[in-house]
């Protein structure tokens, strides 16, 4: 059994409920306001009543979110989900004395039943007289009927449970500041994998109990500080000094130190990065921008992140935020906050020391953050993404490859057939900051805040019986648009359509798999038909035709009618000798039957390998690929 995955899973899926508690913090926030003096007392009052609603009722969404999250968005599975919790909290309430809280935990353990419930019987055939209520109409019936069972369950075991997690609790509670420091520590420690989240449910909604003046009790760091509990926000203070100024430090030391011909690209990516950072407390964008080419550095942040925390503690301040410690939750929930206002001198210390240690070790170390090297993985791309999208799918695998695909705020989760036919290359070519694999076929890619655009972009490819021809680079060197080969014939489009290189070793090999079809005489040019049809000119350089084979300077190491696979060597060719003599370097691979073509998706044009994939996509039109399928048989 893949634990990874599941957790992995279950750690997205508990994201989903905390989407409402923003809402929840705006309308505490507007109700705090002097409404009274306006003579509009009742409005206020009207606000926080709808904000404590919210988290009143979170265990049920807690008990939806996670049944949809743990089943792709199944909606029987989200109905049974609350009529279970529904069952649950009545029947417990009603037969047991005391009676027991269960608040959000309740809610997690109904969404984890309702879902392995979904995934067992969704499927299952009855009888054919009552086949109406097989399949997924089962579902409810069998997760009603256990959560029957469960709450006899509960009711026998429930008070030793919920003093077990009382003592925890206080367990936790009582290591004071050594406990956020861990905390802390822990929660940054985790962020690459994603379990984060898991952590912080335990922290956020089960640590602590606090009774509001109406008698109802609420659980947990972030609803007890909503709920104005004096003592909560211990476990949120802390992070809002690295959020607001950490962070965007280290973003303005990768700008620092970036080279002076790529520092405005950069500085356009990390100051956007920096202020989303600084303003909602979205913080992905930057640490995988370090993470992978410095891990000891992601751990001295992890610990610096811990001690920002136990600080925070020792001087008595207590915030809270609804989503993350960006400026606007600071803002919003400031009326709630105790000593709020001593987290920006310490923000400001931190920011400091993050500026200056992560300059000293970029420098001292010569770590290839993001604008010291030839191509940046974190850069804004947003108006590519529907073109990007099916390259991306190719350099996973394919959409055969995908057995599940989300989306967090800052990246994809996904579960492949084969996590081995990942190509990270091409995936960090096409804008990702990171490729994390967690074992079983789970996988995350790291794309920043357009994750969720990409995914949609992803299944609307994969939901399409369109068929695509995947091109890899025929050179090492640089990709560059066909309008900037010097040759109209080329610049134009009057061949064919595609792409062209700037070769920097003198090495050409098959981009796609096919036929060598023709060989020019002078071995500048070569010609090969795909599968479907395609015909793909690769022309080395510009006016090389006139060069006639000089001195040996091009060398064929096929024949016409070879079969060729992707990657294979096609020319070798006298890299030195053709620039000296060449108009150009540039070299086209063109498709010349581009009628045949629906659309194309370009990679970002810049630095390739030989070889690489995911260069260029195309998608044939029905009656091509139906052409080239007959062609085959």
């Amino acid at each position: 059994m893949n634990w990874m995955g599941y957790l992995q899973q279950l750690g997205r899926s508990l994201m989903i409920p905390t989407i409402a508690l923003p809402v929840a913090a705006v309308f505490l926030s507007l109700g705090a306001l002097p409404w009274e003096s306006a003579g509009l007392g009742n409005l206020g009052s009207l606000f926080v009543f709808s904000g404590d609603m919210i988290f009143t009722y979170l265990p049920f969404m807690f008990a939806v979110g996670v049944a949809l999250g743990l089943t792709s968005n199944a909606g029987i599975a989200g109905l049974s989900a609350l009529l279970s919790y529904f069952l649950l909290t009545q029947i417990t309430q009603t037969y047991m004395q005391p009676q027991l809280q269960m608040g959000v935990t309740g809610g997690i353990v109904i969404g984890i039943l309702t879902a392995l419930s979904y995934h067992r019987f969704s499927n299952i055939q009855l009888p054919e007289y009552i086949q109406y209520f097989g399949g997924p109409r089962f579902v409810p019936i069998f997760v009603g009927t256990a959560t029957i069972f469960l709450s006899l369950v509960i009711i026998a075991v429930g008070p030793a449970v919920e003093q077990t997690i009382e003592w925890l609790g206080e367990m936790l509670l009582s290591l004071g500041g050594f406990g956020a420091f861990i905390y802390g520590t822990a929660y940054r420690l985790l962020v690459p994998s994603g379990l984060h989240h898991i952590l912080n449910n335990v922290y956020w909604f089960q640590i602590g109990t606090f009774e509001r003046a109406d008698g109802t009790t609420v659980f947990g760091d972030l609803p007890r500080f909503f709920a104005g509990d004096p003592e909560a926000g211990i476990f949120m203070a802390g992070l809002y000094p690295i959020m607001m100024f950490a962070l965007p430090a280290i973003a303005l030391a990768i700008i620092q130190e970036a080279r002076e011909d790529l520092k405005p690209k950069i500085r356009k990516t990390f100051l956007t990065a920096a202020l989303a950072c600084f303003l909602t407390g979205v913080t992905e964008p930057i640490e995988f921008a370090f993470l992978f080419v410095a891990p000891v550095l992601f751990f001295i942040h992890s610990i610096l992140s811990g001690l920002s925390m136990w600080i925070a503690y020792e001087l008595g301040i207590h915030h809270g935020f609804s989503f993350s410690a960006g400026l606007l939750e600071f803002i919003i929930n400031g009326h709630l906050s105790t000593r709020g206002l001593w987290l920006i001198p310490i923000g400001l210390v931190f920011g400091i020391t993050y500026y200056v240690l992560f300059r000293w070790a970029i420098r001292r170390f010569q770590l290839p953050t993001p604008g010291r090297e030839e191509g940046s993985p974190l850069e804004e791309w947003a108006g590519d993404i529907r073109y990007r999208s099916p390259l991306i799918l190719q350099a996973l695998g394919g959409k055969n490859n995908i057995k599940t695909i989300e989306a967090c705020i800052t990246r994809l989760r996904l579960t492949l057939q084969d996590d081995k036919l990942i190509d990270t290359a091409a995936l960090k070519h096409l804008g990702a900051a990171g490729v994390i694999r967690l074992g079983g076929g789970n996988v995350q890619v790291v794309f920043g805040t357009f994750s969720e655009l990409i995914r949609e972009e992803i299944i609307k490819v994969t939901r399409t019986d369109l068929q695509q021809v995947l091109f890899s680079s025929p050179v090492q060197g640089r990709m560059i648009p066909l309008d900037e080969v010097p040759d109209q014939v080329f610049s134009r489009k009057i061949v064919g359509n595609g792409v062209a290189f700037i070769p920097e070793r003198g090495e050409l090999v098959a981009p796609v798999a096919g036929k060598v079809i023709h060989i020019y005489p002078t071995m500048h040019a070569i010609g090969l038909q795909t599968e479907n049809g395609l015909d793909v000119l690769l022309h080395i350089g510009i006016d090389t035709v006139q060069l006639q084979g000089k001195g040996k300077w091009f060398t064929a190491v096929v024949q016409e009618g070879d079969e060729v696979i992707p990657g294979q060597l096609l020319v070798k060719f006298n890299l030195t000798k053709v620039r000296q003599n060449a108009k150009s370097l540039a070299t086209p691979m063109l498709i010349t039957n581009a009628e045949r073509i629906k659309s194309w998706s370009f990679a970002p044009f810049k630095a390739v390998k030989k070889g690489q994939g995911a260069v260029m996509s195309v998608v044939l039109k029905e009656e091509a690929a139906a052409v080239g399928g007959q062609s085959d048989d």
